[in-house]
């Protein structure tokens, strides 16, 4: 029963003291206190801080000044290797005329999808198989 009474009166006080610690002008003094030391922890945060400061400006202008133009250069290039493949494609005989070999188009069972006989990517425009026609 002892403990438990000392508990009881300990516990008035002990919140007391913690919400004078919380309390904002003990803080804005503890906070001055700490910010008016000139120590080498200090100035080891706040040349961290700079760094950080200077390494993030960096890095935005590497991001607005090298990458962005490097993605349209990337996009351009790739916009005229699709026109030059198609336009590759536009010479090449029509589908139903070229040769189709054994080893293409291998079918062991119908697909579930469709007429059975087409992939799930399949694309008309530069997929053909003829059943009946191989080499």
């Amino acid at each position: 029963m002892f403990p438990q009474r000392q508990l009881l009166r300990a516990t008035p006080r002990l919140t007391a003291q913690l919400r004078a610690a919380n309390s904002p002008v003990f803080r804005s003094a503890l906070q001055r206190r700490l910010a008016s030391t000139e120590n080498a922890f200090v100035k080891e945060r706040n040349a961290v801080k700079e760094h950080a400061a200077a390494t993030t400006e960096l890095w935005r202008k590497i991001s607005i000044y090298a990458v962005v133009p490097a993605l349209i250069l990337a996009g351009l290039n790739a916009w005229n290797l699709w026109n030059e493949h198609w336009e590759h494609w536009s010479h090449m005989p029509p589908l139903e005329e070229r040769v189709e070999y054994p080893y293409q188009n291998i079918r062991s069972r119908n697909f579930p999808w469709g007429d059975g006989d087409k992939t799930l990517f399949w694309n008309d425009k530069v997929n053909y198989h003829n059943k009946d026609k191989t080499t």
